[in-house]
Parts: C-alpha cells; sequence; structure tokens
C-alpha cells in the first residue's frame, strides 16, 4: 500500500480492494471538491492533525455527513493496517477485506468515544479502537457460529438481548415479551452437560412447562408452538447483532452500475459555519495563551527585586535613556546597561521555558530571536499603563 501524502488525497480517497488485497485509493470527488475549498480558503493549515480535528468539530456541532465522509477517509490507513494484523494473526472466517469492512463500520461510535481534551490524537485512538472492536466481533461472532440456538439463548445476557432485538427493529411491547419468555426459558431449561453449546431443543414436556410460566406472569394464553417460534427469533436477533453483514461505503447501488453511499453527502457546508469554527478556536486558544504568558510575567516581574523592577519602571514607563537612568539613580551608565541586559535575560529565560513546556516549541536561535521581541513588545505594552513609582 502506497501512504497518501497530500492534504487533499488523505481527506477524500478510500482503500479500494481486488479480491482481499488492496488495489488503489479511489478518490471520492465530493469530498475532492469539499477539502480543495477549505485548503484555498485557509492556506496556511497543512497539518492533518488540524483538519481532522476542524471535521470532528464540524461533525459534533451538526452531525454531519459531509464531516464523517472526510474522517472516514483520514482513518482508511490505520484502519486497513489494524485489519491486515486481525486477518493475519486470527484464524477465522473473515478476509482482510471483511476485516476491513467490520472495523470501518464502527467510525460513529469511534467518534462518539473520542475525547480530544484527553488526547488529539484521533489516529491513534482509533487504531486501538479498531483493534478491541475486530476482536470483540471475531470472539462474539465465533460464539455465534458454533453455538446451538438454545446454548446462544443461555449464553446471552439480557442486556445484548434486549439490544438485539432493537437492533432487529422491534418494538418496545414486543421486546418485553420476547425478553419475558426468554426469562422463562432460562429458568426452568438447564443442562448439566459439559458441552453446553450443543445444547438441544428443549422436549415437549419443557416446553409445556415454560408456556405455562409465562402465562402466569403476563396473563396470557400463549401456545408451546408461539413460544418456540418467539424464541428462534430471538436467536436470529442475536445471530445478526453478533455477526452483522457489512456493506462497503464505496459499493454501488443494488441494481446499479454505478453510485454509492458516498454519493449522498451533501457537496458542501456553509463557510460561515467553517469561518467560525475556526475563528472562535484560534480566538479561544489566542486568549488562553496570553492570559498564560500575562501570568508568567507578571509572576516574574513580582520576582524581582526592587533596584531591578524600579529600572525596568524608568526605562519603559519614562523613556529615559541609559545616561538619564543613570544619573537619576547615581549610577554608573554601563552599570545601567549590564543591570537591564541581566534582567531582560532572566525574563527571557522564563519566557522561553514557559514555550517549552506550554507550547511545546524548541528553542532555536530564531525561536529564541521571535521571544526577545515579543517579551520588548509586552515590556513597552504592561509599562505603557500608568504604574505608580516604586518607593
Amino acid at each position: 500500500m502506497q501512504p497518501r501524502q497530500e492534504i487533499t488525497e488523505i481527506f477524500s480517497t478510500f482503500v479500494q480492494f481486488e479480491g482481499d488485497r488492496f488495489n488503489l485509493w479511489a478518490t471520492d470527488s465530493k469530498l475532492q471538491r469539499s477539502i480543495k475549498r477549505c485548503l484555498e480558503q485557509y492556506p496556511q493549515q497543512k497539518s492533518d492533525n488540524f483538519w481532522v480535528l476542524y471535521w470532528y468539530k464540524i461533525w459534533e456541532i451538526e452531525s454531519s455527513p459531509l464531516a464523517m465522509g472526510h474522517i472516514s477517509a483520514y482513518l482508511q490507513e490505520v484502519c486497513y493496517w489494524v485489519s491486515r494484523k486481525i486477518a493475519v494473526n486470527f484464524i477465522s472466517r473473515f478476509s482482510l477485506a471483511d476485516c476491513f469492512q467490520m472495523a470501518i463500520s464502527c467510525i460513529y461510535k469511534i467518534l462518539k468515544n473520542f475525547n480530544p481534551e484527553y488526547s488529539t490524537n484521533l489516529k491513534s485512538y482509533a487504531e486501538y479502537a479498531f483493534e478491541r472492536f475486530l476482536k470483540d466481533s471475531l470472539r462474539l461472532g465465533k460464539e455465534a457460529d458454533i453455538c446451538t440456538d438454545w446454548a446462544l439463548l443461555h449464553k446471552i445476557s439480557r442486556k445484548r438481548l434486549g439490544n438485539s432485538l432493537t437492533n432487529a427493529g422491534f418494538n418496545s411491547q414486543i421486546i418485553n415479551n420476547y425478553v419475558l419468555a426468554w426469562e422463562c426459558f432460562q429458568e426452568l431449561y438447564t443442562s448439566d452437560s459439559q458441552t453446553i453449546r450443543q445444547l438441544g431443543k428443549p422436549d415437549a414436556t419443557t416446553w409445556q412447562a415454560i408456556t405455562q410460566l409465562y402465562n402466569r406472569q403476563s396473563l396470557s394464553q400463549l401456545t408451546p408452538e408461539t413460544l418456540e417460534k418467539w424464541l428462534s427469533t430471538c436467536a436470529k436477533a442475536v445471530r445478526d447483532f453478533l455477526y452483522p453483514k457489512f456493506v462497503s461505503v464505496d459499493a454501488p447501488f443494488n441494481g446499479q452500475e454505478s453510485g454509492n453511499l458516498l454519493d449522498t453527502l451533501p457537496a458542501d457546508l456553509p463557510a460561515s459555519l467553517l469561518t467560525e469554527i475556526i475563528a472562535q478556536e484560534e480566538s479561544t486558544s489566542r486568549e488562553r495563551q496570553q492570559a498564560q504568558l500575562n501570568q508568567v510575567l507578571m509572576d516574574a516581574l513580582a520576582g524581582l527585586d526592587i533596584q531591578a523592577q524600579k529600572l525596568l519602571q524608568v526605562y519603559y514607563q519614562q523613556k529615559l535613556t541609559q545616561q538619564q537612568i543613570a544619573a537619576e539613580l547615581e549610577i554608573k551608565q554601563y552599570t545601567v546597561s549590564r543591570r537591564l541586559s541581566s534582567v531582560k535575560r532572566s525574563l527571557l529565560t522564563t519566557l522561553t521555558q514557559w514555550s517549552i513546556d506550554s507550547l511545546h516549541i524548541s528553542p532555536t536561535p530564531v525561536v529564541v530571536d521571535a521571544i526577545s521581541k515579543s517579551l520588548e513588545e509586552w515590556l513597552n505594552n504592561y509599562y505603557s499603563h500608568t504604574h505608580p513609582p516604586l518607593k
């Protein structure tokens, strides 16, 4: 598999299989147009991590299928490699393509559980989630495949049975009836066999007893044949839930040679929303960083001795020259110069360390020079406000 490099490719192409092997990157034209418009509008944003968090926020706000499409494209590679590892290392009747389709189908659950406040790396989180989902699916699928209907109903939990029936589309009243029938079955039909996976169908006497228990609890007149049919329906719903059929989003519609689910994605997202999200994110980030920077430097100023504080005040607030400061403080001009440089160097060290710790910026010469200029600007702005002279 050739890894994708360009932002446009990363957010608009999908894995296409030939048999059970990777064939090529298939481009979705709508997603391609969408990401190109975004890059034209914000050409300075070159990071794929920025864009995936950007689309995540849009999905979180609007449940946008367009955003879901971009994120699905973004996660294709990690999904492929996780699926390949599972297909190679686990014995199952699922092929690599099967595993891939199973894993990619859980993107909604991944996005729902992902929290960017704890981790900004969606790809790493998705890798873990894909692997866990596939392992659980294979385990549950194998269990469903090797058990008889009656053994499966013995092994299933009430919650999973309810989820299975809900997934099958039954209403709440029918689900309640089926669950009660299952509870009666569990209470009266037990087995001492060590191979419960091959548990057979209850005999006529047991069916009669299960039906009578159900009728007493529900005040009904159900027949054993109906109860057996209900429980068979439950078993089928459980198998379908644990062992679902997956459909690729780029597979053609039934009966059509062209057109797929991705064609149903809207082509555009309101530009105002895009602008608002980016502007809000950048504004919030700048305000937070500025507040932290102000606090760091004000704490550093407060930690200086009185003479150093007075030196900065007369230099930046009163705009005195070094000669004028020397005359006012009755010290030599070179002493003023050295002392001023020492104080500013101390503040620069504090600010540089904060940038390393908080902004994760490497202190290269260019960066340190930029921080020095920012410090100079901050000192001028800070002392431009009226501060009472130090005694």
